[in-house]
């Protein structure tokens, strides 16, 4: 309820003179929190669009993009010899999102131009991944990339699933699924007109491992010789524990 109060005051304070639309965007939560038994979530997205004069026009679509942290990746390609998966060439990609997700109101090649699109990163093919070096495979290697990671749920893409309500609201949900990577995300909302990017505005969400979780990333992470010496002998007390305790005579 605060949320919505604070949104429609700066909807109000917003409605000054302008020559473009404008996009008054929101997201409904700017923290995530992983527990021990987080199993997804859903974020909305929504906002509304003022018009110079106060007249909305039905000639708009919407995009909005939910991107998470970029790292560098290393990405392999397996072949089968002698009947054994082997590793047999690699790529290194500099910036790879851990996590993204594009809903728009109309699929993206009607609302978009070819150029637009790449320029805005507004489509699964459009992504930069920004290859460490230049060869002929490299279109194999991120067509790989992008569906693996679109195997995981964690490349998606929405199209039609923005409602746009008179011209002036917009709202999306777009699915978080379990194993997102944690970090800053970026939600990023389009405004297009004509095949062309009118307006763009960005919010950050945040989402953190909390509790039990967030302790044992961060022995993972600070004390990696530690963790790892932990986590085996806890592994060998366990196999002990369950060979006693289901031990026949």
């Amino acid at each position: 309820m605060i949320r919505l109060i604070a949104f429609l005051a700066i909807l109000v304070a917003s409605m000054a003179p302008a020559t473009e639309p404008r996009l008054i965007p929101d997201v409904s939560e700017r923290e995530v929190e992983i527990r021990y038994s987080f199993a997804g979530a859903e974020l909305l997205l929504f906002g509304a669009i003022l018009y110079p004069g106060g007249q909305p026009s039905g000639d708009v679509d919407i995009a909005v993009v939910l991107k998470g942290p970029s790292q560098p990746m290393v990405v392999r390609e397996k072949q089968k010899h002698w009947g054994i998966w082997v590793n047999a060439d690699k790529s290194h990609m500099a910036s790879v999102p851990g996590f993204y997700a594009i809903a728009s109101t109309r699929p993206l090649g009607k609302i978009l131009d070819a150029r637009t699109a790449a320029i805005y990163e507004l489509g699964l093919p459009n992504l930069h991944l920004s290859p460490g070096e230049a060869n002929a495979s490299l279109e194999r290697f991120e067509a790989g990339l992008r569906d693996l990671k679109t195997r995981q749920r964690l490349y998606a893409e929405h199209p039609g699933t923005v409602e746009l309500i008179d011209g002036a609201l917009y709202r999306a949900r777009l699915p978080v699924p379990a194993r997102v990577p944690t970090g800053t995300f970026t939600a990023e909302t389009f405004l297009i007109r004509h095949g062309r990017v009118i307006t763009a505005e960005t919010r950050n969400i945040e989402i953190k491992k909390t509790g039990f979780e967030k302790f044992v990333a961060d022995s993972a992470q600070d004390f990696p010789l530690t963790y790892g010496l932990v986590a085996v002998l806890l592994s060998l007390l366990l196999g002990w524990a369950a060979g006693v305790l289901f031990r026949r005579d």
